[in-house]
């Protein structure tokens, strides 16, 4: 239960708009998902996932590629400026990895 009320409590503060969409991510044990949400017209403007790609390596690894991609397809839909969403996740390792990969790229938040 402790996981679902912190990504509440962070999705509380958090919402994306036309011109600052949500950078949502998801860790599995295995698997790292990321989408650009537009909360306003509920639409996924960019999506970029390890499941059914050949991305191998340690969770790190993955993440730091998944931000990478992320961002260029987010770029590619002309989205320059996001506002990240952790989810239940701390601010740290994978987190970040994905975060940094992706302000590498050019996102801003």
């Amino acid at each position: 239960m402790n996981k679902i009320f912190r990504a509440k409590r962070t999705r509380a503060k958090i919402s994306g708009t036309s011109e600052r969409p949500r950078l949502s991510v998801h860790f599995s044990n295995q698997h790292i998902t990321a989408q650009v949400i537009d909360d306003e017209k509920r639409v996924t403007l960019a999506y970029a996932t390890t499941v059914g790609s050949k991305i191998s390596g340690s969770m790190i690894e993955k993440a730091t590629k998944i931000g990478e991609e992320i961002a260029k397809k987010a770029k590619a839909k002309k989205v320059k400026k996001v506002v990240f969403d952790r989810g239940s996740k701390l601010y740290a390792g994978r987190t970040s990895a994905l975060a940094d990969a992706a302000r590498k790229e050019g996102l801003e938040f």
